[in-house]
């Protein structure tokens, strides 16, 4: 414990400073989820079917296959590890599912993120430091939040990517936004 002048400064503060920052891990989780959910929609609204499957490679997953992962990971790490649910992921589906039409993808985003928002806002905060089995990892429940999120954040970066090779359109993402100010 830290001290001022020989005393324990940070004592009186540190459930209160625990709380505020289990508060904010929570809400940061749920708005950079949100905010990577309507990236999705908008890139899948900007696709062809054909383009939602288009793969340049067999190395590289195209757009539906990045969002069944999504619902696979977010499903296995969030909802069944920190909620309880079930775990029956299938991974290596994800990645070569036959074409799942839009309609069923959004679907199938959307009851996975529903799941995980209600787990992220009831989860306690002993279930943060408590440590986990996930995937064959052993992980906190904060570092568990910090992986599905990053997780989520990369694959959605790879989504618009996709999604900006096969459409000249703008996404939109920053429409009212100056992103050069500074400060």
């Amino acid at each position: 414990m830290e001290t001022l002048r020989g005393r324990d400064f940070f004592g009186p503060y540190l459930g209160l400073m625990s709380d505020l920052l289990a508060d904010q891990l929570r809400a940061e989780s749920l708005r950079r989820l949100a905010e990577g959910e309507d990236r999705i929609k908008k890139c899948l609204r900007l696709l062809s079917p054909e383009q939602v499957w288009h793969r340049p490679n067999e190395r590289v997953a195209s757009v539906g296959n990045l969002v069944l992962h999504l619902c696979g990971n977010v499903g296995q790490w969030i909802n069944s590890t920190l909620g309880g649910l079930p775990d029956d992921r299938n991974r290596e589906w994800e990645f070569f599912a036959p074409e799942v039409p839009v309609d069923e993808l959004l679907t199938r985003l959307a009851a996975t993120l529903s799941k995980a928002r209600h787990t992220l806002a009831a989860i306690p905060e002993s279930d943060l430091t408590r440590t986990w089995s996930v995937q064959g990892f052993q992980e906190t429940g904060t570092a568990i939040i910090v992986h599905a999120v990053e997780h989520f954040s990369y694959h959605v970066g790879q989504i618009t990517l996709h999604t900006k090779l096969m459409q000249p359109a703008d996404t939109g993402y920053y429409d009212g936004l100056d992103l050069n100010a500074t400060g």
